[in-house]
């Protein structure tokens, strides 16, 4: 007697517009960020300029014809920039809250796990279909990425408004800290794809981490701490505390949340 039919078997028999289940996109809770995971180097683009960005936001694609000059020769363009990226995305929570607050503002998510990748790529084409009269979500999608490595492979100096980090893995031990993803060199990198007086979020319920993360940022020339008013009436704040599917585990076990929001500095002058 043949057993029950494979995850993959079960994802391909799913309708066109039909949401995925995510009971069929489980994946290892963990990624080592220092492995290729199936070659993810090759399929990174080799600058900004390389992305295909139309393939994920197909609404936004530049007619023919309407090019500006310096685009005219690249088919592979959109009529305005991603400025959010959800930096490990998970199963997309914060995507699909945020889409339809920001819905003129294009969306990524970034994930290394390539089942979680897929349920959420599958989740935005269902959504966009059941929302075709109203258009929302054609703002959203999400790409397979090791950020750790490739960050500016897919964004461009000052390209980026706001990077969400939630829930990222603490890696306890000291000896992995170098695998944590706020660092002195990665807030470099997200330093350089940040526009001036964007802002970084952060949200954990380890608070080892938390404070990590506070020290690394606020250690950092190129980010200063937002704090008070202007943190507790973000609508983006309360949408990470709230939507994220680690956020709404925590809130189920009645934990702590811990929150810190960083504004990119503008550069200083030269001299």
């Amino acid at each position: 007697m043949a057993g029950p039919p494979k995850k993959r078997q079960k994802r391909e028999e799913k309708q066109e517009g039909e949401m995925p289940q995510k009971k069929y996109y489980r994946q290892r809770a963990h990624a080592n960020p220092f492995s290729d995971h199936g070659l993810i180097s090759q399929r990174s683009p080799e600058s900004p300029a390389a992305m295909d960005w139309p393939q994920h936001y197909p609404a936004f694609a530049t007619q023919p014809g309407s090019e500006p000059d310096n685009q005219a020769k690249n088919p592979k363009t959109i009529t305005q920039q991603v400025e959010i990226a959800d930096i490990g995305c998970g199963f997309g929570g914060l995507l699909f809250a945020l889409a339809p607050k920001l819905p003129t503002t294009l969306i990524l998510g970034l994930e290394i796990r390539s089942s979680v990748t897929e349920f959420v790529q599958q989740k935005a084409l269902a959504l966009r279909s059941q929302n075709a009269s109203s258009g929302l979500y054609n703002n959203v999608s999400c790409i397979r990425a090791n950020t750790m490595k490739f960050l500016p492979n897919f964004f461009s100096k000052a390209q980026l408004s706001k990077i969400f980090l939630c829930f990222p893995d603490p890696h306890f031990k000291a000896r992995k800290h170098k695998q944590r993803i706020v660092s002195t060199s990665l807030n470099s990198e997200y330093a350089f794809v940040m526009r001036p007086g964007g802002k970084v979020y952060t949200i954990t319920d380890v608070e080892d981490l938390h404070l990590w993360m506070v020290e690394h940022f606020e250690a950092h020339p190129s980010f200063e701490r937002v704090v008070g008013e202007e943190v507790e009436g973000d609508v983006c704040v309360e949408t990470m505390r709230t939507e994220t599917e680690e956020g709404k585990k925590v809130e189920r076990n009645s934990g702590m949340k811990f929150v810190a929001v960083f504004r990119r500095l503008e550069d200083p002058s030269w001299p």
